[in-house]
């Protein structure tokens, strides 16, 4: 049955016993209407109008609950779908309503992938640009720095020398840059030497101490999974580095029951009321390609925690 015809069998229901009433009972009405007719009429209303609303508040109440399933879903934080209940009309709109969810997931799992792909493929291709391009003019520029700074007279060579270390310093910014662009030692040496680099580079520029602890057996994750792990790690630490006025980093990577759990915890200034940026939405979708859960909240000694737990089949402590 329909909600239309739900709704219309309820109120004639309740009309009609009203009417029944009136005909049939010892209720009538006079002209004029009398005190008694007037408050009995008034309390059979109260009672009509009070029955239709229960009777409607119990048939809508799925309704209700998509309605707030509706307004606080995110695609980027998938959780459970709405229990598929009431009758005929509304049980079928929570069913669509949930397979339309599935099929959004589907195509920004599917939209988000080959974004990202794309975004790595140019982050290589520009790193590549100013290893061979870039880096190797620099590296042209010193050298002929030397040649003229060593048949020039004194009062000049200083500069020139001064010079010659600035072009260098240009040169070791951007080897560096190139490297954040491509992790090559994560396609040579793997994600935990690929972390260590990381973590020490990030010390070195911030000041931050860091922390590390790696468990040496995380065999099961395959190189999507791996340079998710790593975008999240680099993001992370980027952020503590960049806006946590942190002065203490941990970072972890563990095996967890049934998958492999990468945690970056700050003692900084924590997130308080901010929105989320869109480093941290770009964490998410690489953690949706892979079928991980993050979360990011407040760490228990005060700062940020991030947290990403990657499954893997057969996964074990």
């Amino acid at each position: 049955m329909s909600l239309f015809w739900r709704i219309f069998l309820l109120n004639a229901a309740v009309l009609t016993v009203a009417v029944n009433l009136l005909l049939f009972g010892p209720v009538t009405v006079s002209t004029p209407v009398l005190f008694t007719e007037a408050v009995i009429l008034t309390a059979g209303l109260a009672a009509m109008l009070l029955a239709n609303a229960v009777l409607l508040r119990i048939g809508l109440a799925p309704l209700q609950r998509l309605t707030r399933a509706m307004a606080t879903i995110d695609l980027l934080q998938p959780g459970p779908r709405p229990a598929v209940t009431g009758h005929a009309g509304i049980a079928d709109l929570i069913r669509t309503f949930n397979a339309m969810l599935d099929r959004l997931e589907a195509e920004r799992a599917t939209s988000t992938a080959r974004a990202l792909s794309a975004q790595e493929g140019e982050r290589r291709r520009i790193a590549q640009e100013l290893h061979d391009e870039v880096g190797q003019t620099l590296t042209a520029v010193i050298l002929e720095l030397k040649r003229v700074a060593d048949r020039t007279p004194e009062p000049l060579r200083g500069e020139l020398h001064q010079v010659q270390e600035t072009t260098r310093d240009s040169l070791d910014e951007i080897r560096r840059i190139a490297r954040r662009l491509r992790p090559g030692v994560l396609e040579e040496l793997g994600l935990v030497s690929a972390l260590r680099a990381l973590t020490t580079e990030i010390s070195q520029h911030s000041g931050v101490v860091v922390r590390q602890h790696f468990d040496s057996d995380l065999t099961g994750l395959d190189e999507e999974a791996e340079l998710v792990v790593y975008r999240v790690a680099q993001e992370a630490l980027t952020n503590t580095a960049r806006h946590a006025d942190a002065r203490r980093l941990d970072i972890a990577l563990r095996r967890a029951p049934g998958g492999v759990e990468l945690r970056v915890r700050d003692d900084g200034r924590g997130l308080g009321q901010a929105a989320e940026g869109a480093g941290i939405r770009g964490m998410r979708e690489r953690a949706l390609l892979v079928g991980a859960n993050l979360t990011v909240g407040a760490s228990p000694g005060g700062g940020t925690e991030v947290r990403l737990r990657l499954p893997i089949a057969n996964g074990s402590n």
